[in-house]
């Protein structure tokens, strides 16, 4: 099995690689720095435009359909078996929320680089401004629904009818409900428990973590979520990298959860 992470030192050629650096704060920033200079050959996703459907209304990032991740993947002629190294600013959320995209649908051969733009570019890998351009590709996804988990699936879990246990990637002073920059109401699902996803960052590198291991058993499903679907990313590529066989993403996430269900906003 491919690893989630790798460093620039294991990563193999040829290969695909795909630019996902991205500014929650400034939402062209990302964009600007990969037509400035970006590794040669690779494309670009957009947190916005590509990774999320940000006409819909479930959720702050909300799900693509899959018929738009097709077009996504077929119209930068993607492959898959094609080898394909995902990368951003390192240390970020957006590298891991392309991975679980390229994973649903079917992509086996997907890693990471650990470090970033910058450790690809500082180990030599050339760099370029020009415009990438790819033939088209056709591919039929092979969709990994066991990895994705809807509000219903998550509603399930706060009523007992599932065994898994719901992993907030929040904050804990937003996860007790203490202070809510994005969302209109404060706290989280009920049941959850809570996991700050910087704990899993250390500098440039997403890394396993004892800490983590010990929140939950490595036999138990896990559900993680955040505020959007976004640095819950992180958690569930951390605990695939760990083991962890029965990890699901609500993409979703709190943000779309408040749109239909009450909330608790103490802690469990």
């Amino acid at each position: 099995m491919t690893n989630v992470f790798v460093t620039v030192d294991q990563v193999e050629t040829p290969a695909r690689f795909i630019d996902v650096r991205f500014n929650l704060m400034d939402n062209n920033e990302g964009r600007t720095q990969y037509e400035k200079e970006h590794v040669a050959g690779a494309v670009y996703f957009d947190l916005e435009r590509d990774l999320s459907d940000m006409s819909k209304q479930d959720g702050r990032h909300p799900m693509p359909e899959k018929e738009q991740l097709i077009e996504l993947f077929e119209h930068v002629g993607l492959h898959l078996a094609d080898r394909i190294y995902i990368y951003d600013q390192g240390g970020a959320p957006f590298a891991p929320r392309a991975w679980w995209m390229l994973k649903y649908a079917g992509f086996e051969n997907v890693s990471i680089v650990n470090g970033g733009f910058e450790a690809l570019k500082n180990a030599g890998y050339a760099t370029t401004s020009n415009k990438e351009s790819f033939d088209r590709s056709s591919i039929t996804p092979n969709w990994q629904e066991d990895i994705y988990a809807d509000r219903e699936y998550v509603k399930a879990i706060t009523e007992g009818a599932k065994d898994a246990v719901l992993l907030d990637a929040r904050a804990a002073i937003r996860y007790r409900g203490e202070q809510e920059p994005l969302d209109p109401v404060a706290g989280h699902i009920p049941t959850a428990k809570n996991f700050d996803w910087e704990q899993v960052k250390d500098g440039t590198h997403l890394v396993v973590t004892d800490v983590l291991k010990q929140a939950v058993p490595t036999d138990q499903e896990v559900v993680v979520y955040c505020g959007s679907g976004v640095t819950a990313s992180p958690l569930y590529t951390v605990l695939k990298e760990a083991g962890y066989n029965r990890v699901k993403l609500y993409v979703g996430s709190y943000s779309d959860w408040i749109t239909k269900y009450a909330i608790a906003t103490g802690e469990e």
